[in-house]
């Protein structure tokens, strides 16, 4: 017996003794990184460029614990932007060089060389930078056409039972417009959301973005996929842009210039660039609608319900595909562990 419990006493012992000292068997982190995704890390650099681009100008007001939730926040982007991208290459799905050398040069059309190596300044990045976000872009979008997009359907089941639902909704008690816009703002605010992670962060950089956004207006490309890529207007861009239906009299409390723009809208019709308080904007006038119910049969109608219900349906997955794909990833955020060992302090980089 005594033989027995010796045995089990030796196999135990390391165990125990280093339960006793976890202290010194915790592993340090690796040095300049700020969080591991599946054994591939997000160094300190990677999260300081990006905390540099998307505030070039910091607020010396901001205290280090503000600084420090804006980094927490930055870096939660960059590790899902990591556990998307590892998705896209598991299936496949990265943008070639052909995708990228196109993207590129599209972006670079309406400026000059100059002018474009100023947009890349302002953003510290250089052109290599540039074509690296990209092929990240590029390739998660494919992964969301193939693994969400491609999966939705709108039945005619669907857009009847939605019209059904929300018939008062298409009986207009007065004349209507339908709007859309893109919005560029100079002010930085890391919550803008859109498909490119896009946001002007200055006067210069704003004036610079929607005169860029215009050009590519007037080469034909489409207006609402320019919104979901580049507006800044967190409650339309997913949507592309679209502020649904706003009655004529509402009109009167907007001021005179941008009165005067609407109203001289044909459908179908991109106004010029607008300056209003909020920043930028650029309106689209979709369609003028008569006062009276509108029927289901209309081919707008179903238009309409088609798109709200895809776009409905397109949010609800993205959301719930990041959050699978969180769960089944293997993270380590250090940054964060750093802040909450240092009772708030957050560890240097090494």
């Amino acid at each position: 017996m005594r033989t027995h419990m010796s045995r089990h006493w030796i196999v135990l012992a390391p165990a125990f003794w280093c339960i006793l000292l976890l202290a010194g068997c915790k592993k340090a982190p690796p040095a300049n990184v700020a969080a591991n995704v599946n054994g591939r890390p997000i160094t300190y650099d990677e999260l300081e460029k990006q905390y540099q681009r998307l505030f070039p100008s910091q607020d010396e007001r901001l205290s280090e614990d503000e600084r420090a939730t804006q980094k927490l926040e930055i870096l939660r982007g960059l590790i899902d932007n990591e556990i998307m991208l590892q998705r896209a290459e598991k299936l496949g799905l990265m943008a070639v060089d052909a995708d990228v050398e196109a993207k590129f040069t599209e972006l670079r059309a309406p400026y000059t060389q100059e002018e474009f190596q100023k947009q890349l300044d302002a953003r510290g990045m250089t052109e290599d930078d540039l074509k690296a976000q990209l092929r990240r872009d590029l390739s998660i979008q494919k992964l969301f056409n193939k693994e969400i997009t491609s999966h939705i359907t709108i039945t005619d089941k669907d857009v009847t039972e939605f019209y059904n639902a929300n018939k008062a909704n298409f009986n207009l008690v007065e004349p209507q417009i339908h709007l859309a816009q893109i919005l560029v703002t100079p002010h930085p605010d890391p919550n803008v959301r859109n498909l490119r992670s896009d946001k002007a962060q200055n006067e210069e950089q704003a004036k610079a973005k929607i005169a860029a956004i215009q050009a590519r207006l007037r080469q034909g490309e489409d207006f609402s996929m320019l919104a979901q890529a580049y507006s800044e207007d967190p409650n339309t861009a997913a949507n592309g842009g679209d502020l649904g239906f706003i009655p004529e009299s509402s009109l009167q409390q907007a001021n005179v210039e941008l009165r005067k723009v609407v109203m001289s809208l044909q459908p179908g019709q991109v106004s010029g660039i607008i300056h209003s308080p909020e920043g930028y904007r650029i309106l689209k006038l979709i369609s003028r609608e008569p006062a009276g119910q509108r029927e289901l049969d209309d081919p707008r109608v179903q238009q309409t319900i088609r798109e709200t219900l895809l776009n409905r349906k397109d949010q609800l997955l993205r959301a719930a595909y990041y959050e699978v794909a969180r769960n089944e990833a293997r993270v380590v955020n250090y940054y964060a562990l750093s802040i909450t060992e240092n009772k708030g302090v957050p560890k240097q980089k090494e």
